[in-house]
């Protein structure tokens, strides 16, 4: 048994635009490059000696195949000894499949253990529920797997299932959060991302996709202000504060960690990025999912023996604006000029799957270049869930 996990190393694609520049990738090829990229990284790495590859996906219902785990490790050339599951908490699938790895590490049932995630919005596929009986007279209806809920339950309460978006509005109302603060925060998330590409910030954890000409995340924009996301029509309201700018947008991309002992790190010649110091799961009601992280993120300090205080960055995955203000309202200890200071989601994008490692990733790295400190990456999750994991290095 290991009472240490560390990330010996992370990396993750460029995140692309839905329809644009990954487009023509499929998820479990998108998954493999990322896993082949960060074997690279760690020459000293026999691949046959991971014990298993864990990666999030949030759809699972097209190309990835329902296992792509294990179909991206076979496409990425590892020995068939290598096991792969999938795992999906929806947005949270990514940081999911990373804490399940810390875990396997700290019980020590694996040493080394590569986690991920991966998604692709772009090729989600349409699907069609099998009839009840053969040749029905009646109209057949295909559902977008896309996004969102699809064949809901009739059990289900409605107030639950209302859309993602009118969630983020519900949220704004709640807290008192008005257009143009929504609109700050969103411009302010392509303008950190925007100056941290132009510093160089991102090319320890972005990988390019080979066959793509893809090498930055697609969907910063450095001219964006607030007098131009301020002209933008609500998307989910006639009279909401919620927009298609200070959202998070649909998108494409991967990113890989791997985990290992302090032994292991020895025996491949890995220089930690970070330790893995606690873990926090919290659920709340469906309808308001976007401030998940809140019980989460304190569960994650309270086990790491730390404050607010001692946090030198946050990485709190931005669905919404309103979403993400929500929950530092929730948390009035924490200065929020550390959170998400390369950008968030709202710019660098929101792959579902794979965002959770995504933001781990950007996490440990960013720890790195400040020479050490402690971290915390935070996710909200639909249907009324949220993640968090603590980070020292």
């Amino acid at each position: 048994m290991s009472d240490e996990v560390y990330v010996l190393e992370a990396v993750r694609t460029p995140v692309g635009r839905y329809g644009k520049g990954l487009a023509e990738v499929r998820p479990d090829d998108l998954a493999a490059h990322t896993i082949r990229a960060l074997l690279d990284r760690v020459p000293g790495l026999d691949p046959a000696r991971i014990h298993d590859v864990l990666f999030g996906d949030a759809n699972g219902a097209g190309e990835d195949n329902r296992n792509v785990a294990r179909m991206a490790t076979l496409l990425a050339g590892l020995p068939t000894s290598v096991a792969g599951a999938t795992v999906n908490r929806l947005c949270g699938s990514g940081l999911e499949a990373v804490i399940e790895a810390s875990r396997i590490v700290q019980t020590g049932d694996g040493d080394l253990v590569l986690a991920g995630g991966v998604e692709s919005m772009s090729r989600a596929p349409w699907v069609l529920p099998k009839p009840g009986r053969a040749y029905p007279r009646g109209h057949e209806t295909l559902h977008s797997t896309t996004l969102g809920w699809r064949m809901v339950n009739p059990e289900m309460p409605s107030e639950w299932t209302i859309s993602l978006g009118e969630s983020a509005e519900l949220l704004a109302d709640k807290y008192g959060i008005g257009r143009a603060e929504q609109d700050a925060f969103a411009a302010r998330s392509h303008q950190r991302a925007a100056a941290a590409w132009e510093q160089g910030l991102f090319e320890d954890e972005v990988v390019p996709v080979p066959g793509t000409d893809l090498t930055r995340d697609e969907g910063v924009r450095a001219d964006t202000s607030e007098e131009a996301l301020g002209k933008l029509k609500p998307a989910f309201r006639a009279d909401g504060t919620v927009t298609a700018g200070n959202s998070s947008p649909l998108n494409d991309g991967s990113a890989a960690v791997l985990l290992g002992s302090r032994a292991a790190a020895d025996e491949v010649g890995a220089e930690p990025l970070a330790r893995v110091v606690s873990r926090g799961v919290a659920a709340v009601d469906p309808d308001v999912f976007g401030i998940g992280p809140v019980r989460a993120a304190r569960t994650a300090l309270q086990r790491a023996g730390i404050g607010w205080g001692d946090l030198t960055a946050v990485e709190l995955n931005e669905a919404f604006a309103s979403q993400s203000l929500a929950c530092l309202a929730e948390w009035p200890e924490l200065d929020p000029e550390i959170v998400n200071q390369r950008g968030g989601a709202i710019a660098l994008g929101h792959p579902l799957g794979a965002s959770g490692a995504r933001i781990l990733t950007s996490l440990a790295h960013q720890l790195r270049r400040a020479g050490g400190g402690w971290g915390l990456a935070a996710i909200c999750i639909g249907v009324g869930q949220g993640l968090a994991v603590v980070l020292h290095a």
